[in-house]
């Protein structure tokens, strides 16, 4: 017997075309948690607004970094993340990835742990920030599939892990030389954006997140916003960081997303002055399409037509030592949780 160990992330087109991105976002964006409106209009919306245009688009975007032999880099990196944290738990876990949307499927990971007998099972979905879209989804779809069996073992799901001194450790020794080498006059944390509504449907007080200017000063168990705040913070801490701005990328559609927006605060640097920037997204653990395209190829582009020199992305975490290591640490004090003492009864 032994543990398993369940790492999730998003997911990735099979391939680079437009038939396989459509696929995908077929998937991923017919999630109630992802498009939270009422169902009807989020399958016209689909169907007659989003499907027709967006996959050859995001197939272009993605054939400007898929690896011919590899593929999609949000895969590899995270396989070989599974692999790096399997070989340092040894043998007593079984280590499995999956996507929320695509391949390699839970499921499969479920049939795996089945077939290997393990005991226990801790699941890690890699979003260092909470949000009912991300973090949410994966560990429902975790809970609908594992209860669908007669038996169910024990289940410890990682939560947010936008503090874990692991993880932010494995940030600043990645960010530190990058930032070194970048000679940034500015330092952007951009995180991953969420429609406003969002953030309010997780707040259970109805009265506090977005309210004020300074609701996200303090950081609840299921406020995205807050969260990415706080991590940008003590990374700005550990990194000495004085000059920089926590922004959000990836907005999509006219409903109001969380801000600042990165885009607008590129155009506003490069305007202001700015020469050299700087740009890191701790949302992300590997990077995919928004860290290498987005920022990466689009964000670069912009910066230099707004006026500015060099934009640089920071690498993301991927399949460094550091955050193998924190990864692995983190499994292990989840699954010491489910070790109850065995109790001799006295005669």
């Amino acid at each position: 017997m032994s543990a398993g160990l369940l790492l999730i992330n998003l997911g990735t087109p099979d391939l680079p075309t437009t038939s396989a991105v459509r696929r995908y976002l077929r998937e991923f964006l017919s999630d109630p948690r992802v498009i939270d409106i009422h169902p009807i209009a989020r399958a016209l919306l689909l169907e007659l607004v989003i499907l027709p245009t967006r996959p050859a688009k995001s197939a272009h975007a993605y054939r400007s970094i898929w690896d011919p032999k590899r593929g999609s880099p949000l895969l590899y990196h995270s396989r070989d993340l599974a692999a790096g944290v399997a070989n340092e738990l040894g043998v007593d876990w079984h280590v499995e990835l999956a996507m929320r949307y695509g391949k390699p499927s839970i499921a499969s990971a479920l049939d795996a742990f089945r077939n290997s007998n393990v005991d226990r099972i801790v699941v890690m979905p890699l979003f260092p920030q909470y949000a009912a879209s991300s973090t949410a989804t994966a560990t429902a779809r975790v809970m609908e599939l594992a209860s669908a069996g007669w038996d169910v073992p024990p289940i410890e799901v990682v939560p947010s892990f936008y503090s874990d001194p692991g993880f932010l450790d494995a940030w600043t020794e990645v960010a530190r030389p990058a930032l070194a080498a970048a000679r940034a006059d500015h330092v952007l944390f951009s995180f991953h954006g969420l429609p406003a509504r969002q953030i309010q449907k997780s707040d259970p007080t109805g009265a506090h997140c977005l309210h004020s200017d300074t609701c996200c000063d303090r950081v609840t168990p299921t406020c995205y916003r807050s969260q990415c705040f706080f991590t940008a913070r003590a990374l700005a801490e550990r990194l000495a960081i004085t000059n920089y701005t926590v922004c959000f990328q990836s907005r999509l559609g006219r409903t109001p997303w969380i801000e600042p927006y990165t885009d607008i605060v590129i155009d506003q640097l490069a305007k202001a002055g700015t020469k050299r920037l700087a740009v890191m997204c701790p949302a992300f653990v590997a990077d995919c399409l928004e860290t290498v395209e987005e920022i990466g190829i689009r964000g670069r582009n912009q910066w230099k037509a707004a006026g500015g020199d060099e934009l640089v992305l920071v690498p993301s975490l991927n399949a460094t030592a550091a955050w193998v290591s924190a990864v692995a640490a983190i499994a292990e004090r989840h699954a010491a949780r489910r070790l109850l003492p065995v109790v001799t009864a006295s005669r």
